[in-house]
């Protein structure tokens, strides 16, 4: 497993890509707690932190795709740095005017979240140019949704050491000049400035114009809704059975899960067409979210969340195959960001939806939720399995023109049912 994931790191800029990516991307990662302890250290209430994460998280989740065309139609440089520089400006501004000018720490944060630079889309659309075979691109993606976990986990424990370090509003600005530097380093890397999408068809649907993407984007909606509920019932169980200390361990035991599946899976070649491995990895998650309804004891909750986030990973890195495929030419980078944005939409739902229901039946039918959602995206990929049968690139998501600047015709790997 570890010598498969070696090679791909020993490959010409991979680990640069990689690494800069998740510098990159620690201001999006942070921002929610960031915000929070910074109007918390300031006087405000949780209510107004809460609402200038939300303006942030909106404005991410419309920024993404819409940037993301731009990178698929102008490149990464001059599309990913300037974004990133503007969100991090924006999210200076709010570090220095906090409270004192209320409109202007909205508009600063819708404007963060807005440029946010869609670095972890164009990460995706990059390995192809960077791995010299086909499988090695399936497992750089599932070795990109592993370091996302990493990433999600290591990210607010940076945030609680620089507070304790300096402050909250020193935190806010460290972290978003390290993300400047992280985005700085991937789009002075070769691939970066090499990098050309496919010539596209005119379309104001762009990516969404291809029916397998809208199937997968709206099954991805509930599977974000079944993650974003966790959270919600977790803290709720927590409660009164050791607290913040029970919380971060059931959160801790989720991704690791995650780590640990997305491991497994990335370390060996799968066979089949992915559109039908994506269906049965989907359907092992919905039925491991089904034990969370029991809530044990904590020690044996915490290995139920273990197991419950094993095939989350495996979900994401099957995912990001799929898009590839289905993607249509000249694209590919807003496609991933769609994934993205439907991903964080679907959190924030379950979040919504989840407060309501433990509020109203209790912690145990909050737990219910990620199972009726993870089977509704089952659901969604079992009805529309015709749709997914039909791909745009049958499997070929090794080097082609997507990543020539000259737009040479070069051979692509025909894999057929091989992914």
């Amino acid at each position: 497993m570890a010598a498969g994931y070696a090679e791909i790191l020993r490959a010409r800029h991979a680990m640069r890509l990689l690494t800069g990516t998740l510098v990159g991307r620690l201001p999006n990662a942070t921002a929610p707690i960031a915000v929070v302890l910074f109007i918390r250290a300031e006087g405000g209430t949780y209510s107004l932190a809460g609402a200038l994460a939300a303006v942030y998280g909106v404005a991410n989740a419309i920024g993404q795709p819409l940037l993301g065309r731009l990178v698929d139609l102008r490149g990464q440089p001059k599309v990913q740095l300037p974004a990133a520089v503007l969100s991090g400006l924006a999210m200076t501004v709010f570090a220095f005017v906090g409270m004192d000018s209320l409109p202007l720490a909205y508009a600063a944060m819708a404007l963060a979240g807005l440029f946010t630079p869609p670095l972890e889309g164009g990460l995706r659309a990059l390995w192809p140019s960077v791995l010299a075979r086909e499988e090695q691109v399936h497992t750089a993606y599932a070795m990109d949704a592993i370091a996302q976990e990493v990433m999600f986990t290591v990210g607010p424990l940076l945030v609680t050491l620089c507070v304790s370090l300096w402050s909250a509003q020193a935190a806010l600005v460290v972290l978003n000049v390290i993300g400047v530097i992280g985005a700085l380093s991937v789009v002075l890397s070769k691939p970066s400035r090499a990098w050309r999408s496919a010539p596209r068809e005119a379309h104001w649907l762009g990516a969404l114009r291809s029916p397998g993407l809208l199937v997968l984007l709206v099954a991805f909606l509930f599977i974000g809704t079944a993650l974003g509920s966790i959270t919600v019932a977790a803290m709720s169980y927590a409660e009164g059975r050791g607290g913040d200390a029970v919380y971060g361990w059931l959160m801790a035991a989720i991704g690791m899960g995650a780590l640990v599946g997305g491991s497994v899976y990335g370390a060996r070649q799968w066979s089949g067409a992915p559109e039908r491995r994506l269906r049965w990895l989907v359907a092992l998650l919905a039925l491991f979210y089904v034990p969370l309804v029991l809530m044990p004891g904590p020690v044996a909750m915490v290995a139920l969340m273990v197991v419950a986030g094993v095939f989350l990973a495996p979900c994401i890195a099957c995912a990001f195959i799929v898009v590839d495929r289905h993607a249509p030419p000249g694209t590919v980078t807003e496609a991933f960001s769609w994934l993205v944005t439907t991903f964080m939409v679907g959190s924030s739902v379950g979040t919504a939806v989840a407060g309501p229901v433990v509020e109203w039946a209790g912690t145990r039918w909050g737990f219910a939720v990620p199972a009726v959602t993870g089977t509704l995206a089952l659901v969604v990929l079992l009805s529309t399995a015709r749709v997914l049968a039909e791909p745009r690139t049958s499997g070929r998501v090794a080097r082609s023109s997507e990543n020539d600047p000259n737009r040479a015709v070069e051979p692509r790997f025909s894999s057929g049912d091989r992914a």
